[in-house]
């Protein structure tokens, strides 16, 4: 096992062995032991008691942080001209349809998010090998198929992020940056929390949320009371 540095070493000893935290100390600390020289990630851990195997129990949705995520998201539009206008307006990064459908076919996928409409999907079919296991196919479910490109466009330059539980019951979402005050982190994890409970599946049965932890990109973990995760 690899040793800890001082900056490690430091940083876990502001960690209580086996305590959780509520949110709101959570994200105060988590600026406290992030020692990056880079603006990290702020991170959300949430371990669900579903199995994501039974479609009954899969759980996926999108929520707009309402502080942001702290990323320069880069959105690709792929419309027909009549509505080219109205994303660029929007802010779309790259705007058009059959030459980047070529240029993804050719392995180019340098954006975060990709936008189009329902009568484009079709033409998005024969990439799904190359966007699938990026996460970055369109889905009418995140709102990233839609006739009303500019209020997609926005709502994903604000902040609006989509997530979905993973093969281990577990979702992954990043709530913001180092660099963001602790009350915005606080804030922005606390709408994923809430959003997350309000999509409980039916079929899942016992305490829902097993456990929560956030961290930086390479800072150690904190564990966030899942009681208590409202608290101001």
């Amino acid at each position: 096992m690899a040793k800890l540095t001082k900056k490690q070493k430091e940083a876990q000893s502001k960690i209580e062995n086996g305590k959780t935290y509520t949110v709101a100390e959570a994200s105060a600390l988590i600026k406290e032991v992030s020692n990056e020289n880079f603006d990290a990630s702020v991170d959300l851990a949430v371990r669900l008691n579903v199995d994501p195997r039974k479609a009954n129990q899969m759980v996926r949705g999108v929520v707009t942080l309402p502080h942001g995520t702290g990323k320069d998201v880069k959105v690709l539009a792929l419309v027909t001209p009549d509505k080219e206008e109205e994303a660029k307006e929007a802010g779309a990064d790259y705007v058009g349809l059959d030459e980047y459908l070529e240029k993804i076919k050719g392995g180019w996928t340098d954006v975060d998010v990709i936008i189009t409409m329902p009568s484009v999907m079709g033409k998005l079919g024969p990439l799904g090998r190359v966007l699938g296991p990026r996460g970055l196919m369109p889905n009418p479910k995140t709102g990233t198929v839609t006739m009303d490109i500019a209020k997609a466009v926005s709502d994903v330059k604000a902040g609006k992020i989509d997530f979905k539980v993973d093969k281990t019951g577990i979702v992954h979402a990043a709530v913001g940056k180092a660099s963001f005050d602790a009350e915005k982190i606080a804030g922005n994890a606390r709408e994923l929390l809430t959003t997350l409970v309000k999509l409980k599946p039916q079929a899942a049965k016992g305490v829902y949320i097993k456990s929560i932890y956030m961290t930086t990109t390479m800072s150690p973990s904190v564990a966030i009371d899942t009681k208590r995760f409202t608290e101001q």
